[in-house]
């Protein structure tokens, strides 16, 4: 993607979020242009005052003049600031939003994808660690600011001589030059650490996950991590030691040439005054000109050459921005309610594999029906869930709902036909009943107590403090509830009922529960789900007795579908081997 349409694609994203933004920054120019040339030109008329006429009123004229102006520009440049500080602030969450806005919408298999994990990673380290949007627009302004002023400068230097504007511009040709070289070492610099400067953020960020602490503790693994974090320390101090060496021989440098063009200019104007050419009051103009002058531009260049190495680092969050919305890959039909499920010579291939997970595969499905999903680990079972739910295209065939293509629905009322509990569902740091419900507690408290009631959380929820108000963890309330795998499992069950779709998918949804509690969740399983098309994958074969057909795949194909009284006729089947292997465990058990 070319530098311009980067640019262009983070300053929509501004405009987008805050319109009045750019209007503020132009005001903003201005009044610290016009700082900038006020303290220029009113000096020398004061000067030329007291080295002439000496007229006292002229001198408290030009005197107040001089207050009174930074007076009114220090104000309008602080008010101004001030304002700008909060809309960037806001113009800077609000693009964090609109980056998260996209994860959530790209289609899933993007998510799972190593190329698309890569940028996502790049471009949150871009956003996060080197500040690219703020430094994009703050570089920005600068150039802004430093345009006005230069435009002003020059119309007052070329009333002396251009040949001191071409000699300046020279100088600061170089400067320019000088920054350019170290941001494009800078810019490499980067690239070539980020691999590693992500290796050492998962392993110092590992050491305070606290799903791993038990391990950690178990397996004496404390050594081992805090070796490996201290080893990428040592490397990355190494990188980092070269380039401050590298960062401090280009302020060297600087310096040499900044000393360059104060001689320069201070050597010009001064002959320029022993010759009577121009006064004091002039010679001091020009000087405080053509000073100012150096830095505007250098600070312009400069700012140039930030703006182009941050729109290098935008790269991979323009690319990734870049990628079309899931909705914009989808048709228009509505979908209200599933009917009936259709797989049709499906074949599918997980992204960077070459293994077929699902070949050929060609079943339906009943309005209304409860089927369970069995087989082997890896036979597919999880697939046939994801690409209902559209996670996935699949590689060739089609899935039909209600005999239309998926893929032509449009992805609201496809998503809101449809709930289900992953395997690795998550709770959230919200209140239990937002957790059920994704909404305001206010609006969803009676349907989310209905529903604790119908999975058997009742009891333990009423006793907490704060009831179904009580939020799900401790990281940020130390009253926050911990719930046990099975409770959690529970909860993340109500969700899914909450949200009244005509399909529930429970993909292993009883994997974290006792025998007990799977039994009471499968007992009241009919009733829970009502007269809604149900999909549940288990490892457990007794859930499957309560089901109305059993779906097994071996190896990516279909390997029978029937009832369990059908496929247990079958003594040689994959059905008939688990179901008895798990069975005769339970009769061991008792």
């Amino acid at each position: 993607m070319s530098n311009v349409k980067k640019a262009a694609l983070v300053f929509s994203m501004v405009r987008k979020i805050n319109p009045a933004y750019f209007f503020l920054l132009i005001i903003n120019s201005l009044v610290f242009s016009g700082q900038i040339m006020t303290n220029i030109v009113f000096p020398k008329f004061l000067i030329d005052e007291l080295t002439g006429g000496r007229s006292t009123q002229r001198l408290i004229m030009w005197v107040a003049a001089i207050v009174l102006s930074n007076l009114i520009f220090a104000f309008l440049k602080k008010t101004l600031r001030r304002t700008v500080d909060i809309m960037e602030r806001r113009i800077a969450w609000g693009i964090e939003r609109l980056f998260a806005e996209k994860i959530m919408s790209v289609e899933y298999r993007n998510l799972e994808d190593p190329h698309y994990l890569d940028l996502k990673e790049r471009a949150s380290f871009a956003m996060s660690n080197q500040g690219v949007v703020y430094n994009l627009i703050a570089n920005t302004i600068a150039f802004l600011n430093e345009i006005f002023t230069i435009t002003g400068l020059v119309a007052i230097m070329l009333r002396l001589s251009w040949i001191l504007v071409v000699t300046l511009t020279a100088t600061i040709g170089l400067l320019v030059l000088i920054q350019a070289g170290f941001s494009k070492y800078q810019q490499k610099f980067y690239a070539e650490l980020m691999p590693v400067n992500r290796k050492y953020g998962y392993y110092i960020n590992l050491t305070f996950d606290k799903l791993i602490q038990k391990e950690t503790r178990l397996y004496s693994m404390q050594e081992m991590l805090g070796n490996t974090v201290a080893t990428y320390n040592k490397e990355i101090n190494k990188w980092f030691g070269r380039f401050y060496r590298r960062m401090g021989l280009t302020m060297g440098l600087f310096q040499v040439v900044t000393v360059l063009q104060t001689m320069l200019a201070y050597g010009f104007v001064g002959t320029r005054t022993l010759d009577g050419g121009i006064g004091i009051g002039d010679l001091t103009m020009y000087v405080s000109s053509a000073v100012s002058f150096s830095s505007a531009v250098l600070t312009m260049g400069m700012s140039v050459v930030m703006v182009f190495q941050m729109l290098g680092f935008l790269t991979p969050l323009a690319e990734l921005m870049s990628v079309p919305d899931e909705e914009k890959l989808t048709g228009t039909a509505r979908l209200e309610k599933v009917r009936s499920i259709a797989f049709e010579n499906v074949t599918f291939t997980y992204p960077k594999t070459d293994k077929k997970v699902l070949d050929n595969v060609s079943f339906g499905i009943r309005e209304g029906e409860k089927i369970s999903i069995v087989g082997l680990n890896g036979a597919g079972k999880s697939t046939v869930v994801k690409l209902i739910c559209r996670l996935y295209h699949p590689d060739s065939g089609t899935i039909y709902i209600n005999g239309t293509d998926i893929f032509e629905y449009d992805r609201e009322t496809y998503l809101r036909a449809i709930a289900a509990v992953f395997q690795d569902y998550r709770l959230f740091n919200f209140s239990i009943c937002e957790n059920i419900s994704c909404k305001s507690a206010d609006e969803s408290r009676d349907k989310a107590e209905e529903l604790l009631t119908k999975v058997g959380m009742t009891d333990k929820v009423s006793g907490l403090k704060n009831g179904i108000d009580s939020l799900f963890g401790k990281e940020y309330d130390t009253e926050g509830v911990e719930f046990s795998g099975g409770q959690a499992q529970k909860i993340a069950i109500a969700r899914a009922l909450y949200k009244d779709a005509s399909l529930v998918i429970l993909d292993e949804p009883t994997s974290a529960l006792d025998p007990m509690a799977e039994a009471e969740i499968y007992e009241n399983f009919n009733g829970l789900v009502g007269d809604k098309t149900a999909l549940y994958i288990s490892h457990r074969m007794s859930s499957s007795v309560f089901c109305d057909r059993i779906l097994v795949i071996s190896n990516g194909k279909i390997e029978s579908f029937g009832t369990h009284r059908e496929l247990m006729k079958n003594e040689n089947s994959t059905y008939y081997r688990l179901f008895s292997s798990q069975a005769k465990n339970y009769r061991h058990a008792t």
